[in-house]
C-alpha cells in the first residue's frame, strides 16, 4: 500500500525580538516563555536552519539530542517537523532523545554531519518553572562561532514565515531508521534512532587505557568511588561506561535517571549543588568522587573526605600528566588553553612543559578554532569545563576517567596527587562568587562604573591596604581577544586586575541567561611555599575579595549580603 506524502506547510509568524543567541548559538531562557509565547521555539529553530546556506542544507544530515529535561520531547518533535520541512536530508537522533553535549560532538565528527541541535540549558534548573534551551552546533562539532550566532540573529529579527511537517511523528524509542515520504520531495526523509552511548563509547576506548582503569576499580589495590549524574544526561553513560564497561559496582553511581526536573535540583556540579555527593565522600568510604551537570560537559572531583579540587587546578593537573594518557603519548601536545578568568595554575605547568598557553574569552568556541588549527590540545575553563582535541566540546566524563587513569598510574589518592602538584608547581588560590538573578540594568551599571574606575590612569598602580596585606596594581585592562587564527577581535570580555605579586582580580557578566544577570568576581593569589599550602582559599583570599567588594560596591547596589554560590 503507497503511502500518502506527508504535506509540508509553511506558517505565518511575527519576529521577536529577544532571540539573540548568548553565545555558541544558544538561546536560554524560561521554559514557560517557549511553552506561552506563540511559534517561539519555531521561529529560533527556523532561523537556526536558515543560517545554513540551502545548498549545504539540501539532503544533508544533522544530530539532535537533549539533557531529557521538562519540554524536551515537544521541542524534539518540533525540531524533527521542521528539519524535514527545510530539506534537511536525515537526522540522527539519541533514543529517548537523549544525548549528551560530548555524544552529539563525537557523532557529528564521526559521521561528518553538517551540524547538530542540543536541547540543554546546561547547569540551570529544569521543569516547568525551570529554563529551557536550544544550541546550535556546527560541522567541526563544536559551538557555533560568534559570525554564526549573529547570523541566526539578523534572521530572527525578520522571519515572517517558518515550514514544518506537523503529521511526521518519529518514534524516539525505537532503534534504527524510520523513512518518510514528503510532497514535492523526490528523496524520503531518514530518521535514525542511535544508541545514547555507542559511538561516544568506542571513542573513549580509542583515547584511554581502558584496562588500567579497570584494575583501578576492581583489582586487588582498587578505590571506591561515587559518581552523582545528578538527574541528568550522564545516567545512562555513566551507567554503561564506568560500571558495566569498567567493572564499577553498580551503586557506586546515583541520581542516574534522566528526570525532567532533575529530581527538584539545579544540576550543577559544585559544592553547594552536590550535596549528596559531598556528604557521601566526607564519610570517608569513598577514595574518588565526581558530579555531572545536566548535558554531561561539566565536572566536579572530590578526593577522599570531600576534598575538593577546583577546577582550574584540576587542569593543570591534567596537563602535568597528560603521558598518562595514550591518546596524548601517540598524538603529542601541542598547546594548552584555559579562559581568561581560569587560573593561571596552567601557565605553570606549560612553562616547564615549554608549551604554549592560549588565553581566550569565556566560551568553548574559541578554543575550537585553536584546536582546528592543530594549536592546541587541551584546554579548560574555572566553570568545571575541561576537554582537548578529540571533541570539540568540553567533556565531563572524558575529564572523570582521565583522573582515574592518573590515579591508576600515580598509585596515589586525589589529595597525594594535588599536594604533590602545589609543591612542584605552588598553589593557586582562587575562588569566584557568583551573584545570581541580579536586575540586568543594575549590573550593567555596576560594571559600566567599574571599568571607568579601573581604566582611569589615577587607578594605575594605586595601592590597597587590607590588615597587613598591601596590594599594588600593576595594570588593568577590559579584556580583549585576537583570535591567533583568523584575526577576530572579540572585546569587552571581563575586567582585569593584577597585582604585581601575580594576585589577580576579575569582574565578569556571565551571557549565559537572559531574563536575570549574573555577576561574577573571581579572586587568585600565588603562594610558592609549601608550608603555606595548607590555609583555607576564602582565608587566604579576602583581603582580595574586601577590595572587589569596595571597589564594586555590589553589595550596597544590589541590597545583597553576600554572594549566591562561592566555588
Amino acid at each position: 500500500m503507497e503511502r500518502t506524502p506527508i504535506p509540508v506547510l509553511t506558517v505565518p509568524t511575527a519576529p521577536y525580538e529577544d532571540q539573540r543567541p548568548t553565545g555558541g548559538g544558544g538561546l536560554r531562557r524560561p521554559t514557560g516563555l517557549f511553552e506561552s509565547q506563540r511559534n517561539y521555539l519555531p521561529n529560533f529553530v527556523q532561523s537556526l536552519l536558515s543560517s545554513v546556506d540551502l545548498r549545504d542544507r539540501q539532503g544533508c544530515t544533522m544530530v539532535v539530542g537533549s539533557d531529557g529535561r521538562y519540554f524536551s520531547k515537544t521541542a524534539i518533535e518540533i525540531v524533527v517537523q521542521m528539519a524535514a520541512a527545510n530539506g534537511i536530508g536525515r537526522l540522527v537522533i539519541g533514543q529517548n532523545g537523549i544525548l549528551s553535549t560530548p555524544a552529539v560532538s563525537c557523532i557529528i565528527r564521526k559521521i561528518k554531519a553538517a551540524g547538530g541541535i542540543i536541547l540543554t540549558a546546561s547547569h540551570s534548573p529544569g521543569g516547568p518553572g525551570g529554563e529551557f534551551g536550544v544550541k546550535f552546533e556546527v560541522a567541526n562539532g563544536g559551538p557555533a562561532p560568534d559570525m554564526v550566532s549573529d547570523k541566526i540573529y539578523q534572521i530572527s529579527k525578520t522571519l515572517e514565515e517558518y515550514a514544518i511537517c506537523p503529521d511526521l511523528k518519529v518514534d524516539l524509542s525505537r532503534l534504527g531508521r524510520q523513512e518518510f515520504d514528503l510532497e514535492n520531495k523526490f528523496k524520503p526523509f531518514r530518521v535514525e534512532i542511535v544508541d545514547s552511548v555507542d559511538i561516544y563509547l568506542n571513542l573513549l576506548r580509542s583515547i584511554f587505557d581502558f584496562n588500567a582503569i579497570r584494575n583501578l576499580l576492581t583489582g586487588p589495590n582498587q578505590i571506591k568511588i561515587r559518581i552523582d549524574a545528578m538527574n541528568g544526561v550522564m545516567g545512562p553513560y555513566v551507567r554503561r561506561i564506568l560500571c558495566d564497561e569498567l567493572g564499577a559496582p553498580a551503586n557506586s553511581a546515583i541520581n542516574c535517571i534522566p528526570l525532567e526536573d532533575f529530581g527538584g535540583q539545579p544540576p550543577d556540579p559544585n559544592l553547594t549543588y552536590a550535596t549528596a555527593l559531598l556528604e557521601a565522600m566526607r564519610g570517608g568510604e569513598y577514595g574518588f568522587g565526581a558530579a555531572f551537570d545536566a548535558d554531561g560537559d561539566r565536572y566536579m572531583i572530590l578526593g577522599q573526605n570531600g576534598f575538593f579540587v577546583n577546577a582550574s587546578d584540576s587542569l593543570a593537573i591534567i596537563a602535568a600528566n597528560l603521558s598518562c594518557i595514550p591518546y596524548f603519548c601517540q598524538m603529542g601536545v601541542r598547546g594548552f588553553g584555559r579562559s581568561m578568568p581560569t587560573s593561571t595554575a596552567l601557565d605553570k605547568v606549560a612553562k616547564v612543559m615549554k608549551i604554549p598557553v592560549y588565553e581566550t574569552p569565556t566560551g568553548w568556541r574559541y578554543f575550537s578554532n585553536l584546536m582546528d588549527s592543530g594549536r592546541c590540545s587541551l584546554c579548560g575553563e574555572e566553570s568545571f569545563g575541561t576537554g582537548s582535541d578529540h571533541l570539540r566540546e568540553k567533556d565531563g566524563l572524558w575529564a572523570v576517567l582521565v583522573w582515574l587513569s592518573i590515579l591508576a598510574a600515580r598509585k596515589q589518592s586525589v589529595e597525594e596527587i594535588v599536594r604533590d602538584h602545589w609543591a612542584k608547581f605552588g598553589r593557586h588560590y582562587y575562588c569566584r562568587f557568583d551573584y545570581e538573578a541580579l536586575e540586568p540594568r543594575t549590573a550593567y551599571f555596576i560594571m559600566r562604573d567599574l571599568e571607568a574606575l579601573i581604566t582611569d590612569k589615577s587607578f594605575s598602580h594605586q595601592q590597597f591596604a587590607v590588615g597587613n596585606n598591601i596590594y599594588s596594581v600593576e595594570r588593568t585592562d577590559s579584556f580583549e581577544y585576537i583570535d591567533p587564527v583568523d584575526g577576530t577581535v572579540t572585546k569587552r570580555q571581563g575586567l582585569r586586575i593584577i597585582f604585581s605579586d601575580a594576585s589577580r582580580l576579575i569582574f565578569r557578566m556571565s551571557a549565559s541567561s537572559h531574563v536575570r544577570a549574573t555577576l561574577r568576581i573571581y579572586a587568585e593569589s600565588y603562594e610558592k611555599d609549601p608550608s603555606q599550602h595548607n590555609k583555607e582559599p576564602q582565608a587566604v583570599l579576602s583581603p582580595l575579595i574586601a577590595i572587589a567588594l569596595k571597589i564594586s560596591q555590589i553589595h550596597e547596589r544590589t541590597g545583597r549580603k553576600g554572594p549566591t554560590v562561592i566555588t
